[in-house]
């Protein structure tokens, strides 16, 4: 019995040994220099390539990892648990837990699940949960919280913050604050400093600059566009008529500085073919006193009679303007404008031009000094 006693005790001594070196081992990273296979687990790292941190890894298809601090290159998927640094090259994807300092580069995609520190380049879609760098995607970068750094992207970027630069072929969206948004189409952001878009800006507060046909914002100083909807600027509807009797109807709108102007109208002036106008420009308000103002404005002028030939008018006028309680408003001044015509359409609609000069193909081109006279009124 004591032998027995004694023995069952050497082999739980020896078990116990077993047992903590076995759990030791386990706990011990596995690293590989270098990663080389056709597809998991077809590889030098075998079934357990997913617990391997390796400095260089090649797959003719794809490869699976725990972490890469080398490069990492696969004919199709780089498959990466933890973290990667270096650069994951992949024909078609790589998935990643996160990245640090690592340039990321996939024919079709990029998914990092959690941070993504340095560039990512893909040919239609990057993906990760924050972003630190630089993100250029053909068609999309989506980052589900904050980016610090750049995103270009054929068609759109967004992000819940970016304190940088977003270019997109068609949107940016940014859920709450932004730095610059240069967009083919629209912008859209809560605060943002700058906006810059073929068609539409929509934000909050802006602290620079809107750039865009339409321009919306609850605060806006300096909006460009030609119709501008600010929470706290001012929108006016206006008749004028200048020295050629051509009497335009137009919405100015803007921040309390910068506004746009778009108008429609009609020459009052005996033409063998009616005359009809359009009109779109940008202006400027210099308060002087509480009643007194000068507006400058640069505007483009279109006549037309739906046949052949044209006539176009670029006009820089100064305005003063007296305004009668708070929101009627009348004005008058000089404007310099610059005509150029084709087929004699409203050659004849001035008779004092500085300088004129005929072109071959029936063109027209004069300069001349003028007036417009007219009223607002602020809705």
């Amino acid at each position: 019995m004591r032998i027995f006693y004694f023995s069952s005790r050497i082999i739980c001594f020896f078990v116990s040994v077993f047992s903590f070196v076995t759990a030791a081992y386990a706990q011990t990273p596995l690293t590989s220099p270098a990663h080389i296979g056709f597809v998991y687990p077809l590889s030098s790292n075998g079934k357990n390539a997913a617990a391997y941190t390796n400095h260089f890894s090649l797959h003719i298809i794809a490869g699976v990892s725990k972490a890469e601090t080398g490069a990492a290159i696969a004919g199709i998927s780089n498959i990466i648990k933890d973290n990667a640094t270096g650069a994951e090259v992949a024909a078609f994807s790589n998935h990643i837990g996160k990245t640090f300092h690592a340039a990321t580069v996939a024919g079709f995609m990029n998914q990092v699940r959690t941070s993504a520190d340095g560039a990512m380049v893909a040919g239609f879609l990057n993906l990760s949960g924050s972003m630190h760098g630089v993100q250029m995607a053909g068609f999309a970068n989506l980052v589900q919280h904050d980016v610090k750094g750049t995103q270009v992207a054929g068609f759109m970027n967004m992000s819940a913050n970016n304190s940088q630069a977003q270019v997109a072929g068609f949107t940016n969206i940014v859920k709450k604050d932004a730095g610059i948004q240069i967009a083919g189409f629209m912008n859209k952001s809560e605060n943002v400093h700058t906006q810059v878009a073929g068609f539409l800006n929509m934000a909050k507060k802006v602290k620079g600059v809107q750039v865009g046909f339409i321009n919306i914002a609850d605060s806006s100083e300096y909006p460009i566009g030609v119709i501008n909807i600010v929470k706290g600027g001012e929108k006016q509807v206006s008749v004028s008529i200048d020295e050629t009797a051509t009497t335009i109807a137009s919405f100015k709108s803007g921040g309390r500085i910068l506004y746009g102007i778009l108008g429609v109208g009609y020459n009052f002036k005996d033409n063998p073919n009616p005359l009809y106008a359009l009109q779109a420009g940008m202006g400027a308000h210099f308060p002087l006193l509480s009643h007194f103002r000068i507006n400058a404005e640069a505007t483009s002028l279109i006549l037309t009679d739906f046949k052949k030939g044209y006539y176009h008018r670029q006009s820089l006028g100064i305005f003063p303007a007296y305004r009668f309680g708070s929101r009627v408003e009348v004005f008058a001044g000089p404007t310099f404008n610059v005509v150029q015509t084709e087929h004699g359409v409203g050659e004849e609609l001035s008779n004092h031009y500085i300088w004129s000069k005929y072109r071959s193909n029936n063109k027209f081109r004069g300069e001349y000094i003028g007036g417009t006279a007219g009223v607002q009124v602020r809705l």
